[in-house]
C-alpha cells in the first residue's frame, strides 16, 4: 500500500491570490483528504479559529459554511463542529514503520521550586486540573494489558496523529504522523537530532544569546559551536555565513528568539533556508512558545516556507501545559523518517503511555486548543499588569524590553551592574531570576535580568516582588 503524504498546507498568505476565506477552506479540506482528520473528529469552533488567527468572523462562518455545503463538516449543537462521520479519506495515513525498543536516560537544567518570577513555568495555578483529572481517570480505566508492556520509541500513534493534525492546521506545517517522533524533552530531542545527523568534530550555528542546554548538549557529543549574533531581526545569517559557512546545522527560535524574544525576519529566514539548501546543512527550529505572541497572531513557523526538506521542528508541551509531564516532539523531513526510526530504537526508552493517552484524549477533544487560547489572554494580562507593578517600583533603576510575546521579561539595569551577582542576591533572598551574561556564549554579554511573569497573578503581587528587589539593589 502506498504511503500517503499530507497535501501542503501553507500558512494563510494575505499576498495570495485566493481570499482568505478560501485558505482556510483549503486547509480543512486538505487535512481531511489526507486523513489527518479523520471522520468524527472535532475541528475548532468559529468563534476560537476567528481569535486564534485574528479575522473577522464572517470570513471563518465563510469557510466552515462552504465545508459544511460539501459535506466536509458537520455542525453539532453544543458538541460542536466535526468532521462528517462515513466520510472516507482519499489516501491512507501514513503507516509508522515495526516497532521496536530500547533505553536511555537525560538531565536538568531548572529547579523543581517554584518560585516568584521562575523561568520556564507557565501558570501553573490556571491548569485544568479538574479536567485533567477526568481524562486521566478514564484513561486508567480503559488500560488493557497491552498498554502495559514497553511503550513505542516513536511515540504512542494516536498521540503522532493529534499532533500532526494540530500543527498542519495551527502552524501550517505538512507532515504526517510517521514524521512525528515524541521524546522526554528538549534535551533528548537535541541529543536525537545529533545521533542522526551529526558527528564529532561538526560545527552548527547557535544564536548568541542563546538558551544553554543547547551548547551543553553539543558540548557532551563534541560538537562545536558556533555564536551567531542576534539582532532586532533575530540570528544574523551573513556573520553565521562568515564565520563557519561550511557548518553541518543552524539552531534557531525563530518565533520568538531564545532569550531575547525577537522574532527571526522573512528575508533572514529565506537566507537561512538558502545556505542549508545550498550547503546540505539542517536548521533546527526550536519552537518552544510560538503559541504566546500578544501583538497578532502567532506567526507561522519557519517550517512551513521549507521546500527542501532541510528544516527539523522540536516542540514541547512543557510551555503548554506542564514541564513535570516531559513529553516534547520533533518533525523531520519524510527523508530521514527512517534514519530517526533507527537512532530511537537505539537510544530511546519512549515516554510513559499513560501520560500520552491523556495528552491524547486532551487533544482530541479540544481541551488543548481552548487552553491555548485561554494562556494566551491570560499571559496578555498578567505580562502588563507585571510590567505595570515592576516598572513603578524600578522604573529608576531598571528599563523593560517591549517584547511583542513570550513568557518571560527582559530587565536591563540603567547603570553598570553585574546581572550575576544581583540574581545570586535574589536567589538568596528567595526570588528567581536568570543573567542574560550566562546565556551569552562570547565574553563580555550585555547585562540584563530574566525574569518569568506568567504566574505573577496581579499588578499588586508584582508590586511587592519588586519592592523586594529594590533592596537588593
Amino acid at each position: 500500500m502506498p504511503t500517503a503524504h499530507p497535501s501542503t498546507m501553507p500558512p494563510l498568505d494575505p499576498a495570495a491570490a485566493e481570499p482568505f476565506y478560501r485558505q482556510i477552506y483549503d486547509r480543512f479540506r486538505g487535512a481531511i483528504a489526507s486523513g489527518l482528520l479523520k471522520p468524527g473528529d472535532r475541528i475548532p469552533s468559529a468563534r476560537a479559529l476567528t481569535k486564534e488567527l485574528g479575522l473577522a468572523r464572517g470570513t471563518v462562518d465563510t469557510a466552515y459554511g462552504l465545508l459544511a455545503a460539501e459535506g466536509y463538516v458537520q455542525a453539532r449543537g453544543q458538541a460542536g463542529t466535526v468532521v462528517s462521520p462515513g466520510l472516507k479519506p482519499r489516501t491512507p495515513m501514513a503507516s509508522a514503520a515495526p516497532r521496536a525498543k530500547a533505553a536511555t536516560p537525560v538531565l536538568s537544567f531548572r529547579p523543581d521550586s517554584i518560585l516568584p518570577f521562575q523561568m520556564g513555568l507557565p501558570a501553573l495555578d490556571e491548569f485544568p486540573r479538574k479536567i485533567w483529572a477526568r481524562l486521566g481517570a478514564r484513561c486508567v480505566r480503559a488500560m488493557q494489558p497491552a498498554d502495559m508492556a514497553h511503550p513505542s520509541v516513536y511515540g504512542l500513534e494516536a498521540l503522532r496523529a493529534q499532533i500532526a493534525a494540530y500543527l498542519h492546521v495551527s502552524r501550517g506545517l505538512d507532515c504526517s504522523p510517521a514524521q512525528v517522533f515524541v521524546t522526554s524533552g528538549y534535551r533528548h530531542t537535541m541529543a536525537l537530532i545529533a545521533h542522526a545527523l551529526l558527528k564529532v568534530g561538526d560545527h552548527v550555528w547557535l544564536e548568541d544569546p542563546g538558551y544553554p542546554p543547547t551548547r551543553d548538549v553539543l558540548k557532551h557529543m563534541h560538537i562545536n559551536a558556533v555564536a551567531v549574533p542576534v539582532d532586532t531581526e533575530g540570528m544574523v545569517v551573513s556573520e553565521g555565513i562568515k564565520s563557519a559557512p561550511r557548518a553541518r546545522a543552524a539552531v534557531v527560535t525563530p518565533a520568538h528568539q531564545s532569550p531575547l524574544c525577537v522574532s527571526l525576519s522573512l528575508p533572514r529566514r529565506l537566507a537561512l533556508l538558502d545556505w542549508a539548501t545550498r550547503n546540505s546543512a539542517w536548521i533546527i527550529e526550536d519552537d518552544y512558545d510560538g503559541e504566546y505572541r500578544y501583538v497578532s497572531r502567532p506567526l507561522p513557523a519557519l517550517k512551513s516556507l521549507d521546500r527542501d526538506g532541510r528544516v527539523l521542528y522540536a516542540g514541547t508541551f512543557s510551555k503548554v501545559l506542564f514541564p513535570g509531564i516531559r513529553l516534547a516532539y520533533l518533525v523531520v523531513p519524510q527523508t530521514q523518517v527512517a534514519r530517526f526510526e533507527q537512532i530511537s530504537q537505539a537510544l530511546a526508552a519512549g515516554s510513559p503511555e499513560l501520560t500520552q493517552s491523556i495528552v491524547t484524549a486532551f487533544m482530541a477533544e479540544g481541551h488543548f486548543a481552548r487552553h491555548i487560547q485561554r494562556m494566551r489572554r491570560l499571559y496578555a494580562d498578567r505580562r502588563q499588569a507585571a510590567v505595570a507593578g515592576l516598572e513603578g517600583v524600578l522604573d529608576k533603576h531598571m528599563r523593560i524590553d517591549a517584547q511583542p510575546g513570550g513568557m518571560h521579561l527582559i530587565l536591563r539595569p540603567k547603570r553598570k551592574q553585574s546581572d550575576r551577582r544581583l540574581v545570586a542576591r535574589m536567589q538568596e533572598g528567595g526570588l528567581y531570576a536568570e543573567a542574560l551574561t550566562d546565556w551569552s556564549i562570547e565574553p563580555g554579554g550585555t547585562s540584563a535580568l530574566l525574569l518569568g511573569f506568567t504566574n505573577i497573578d496581579s499588578e499588586a503581587t508584582a508590586e511587592k516582588l519588586a519592592k523586594r528587589i529594590l533592596k537588593l539593589l
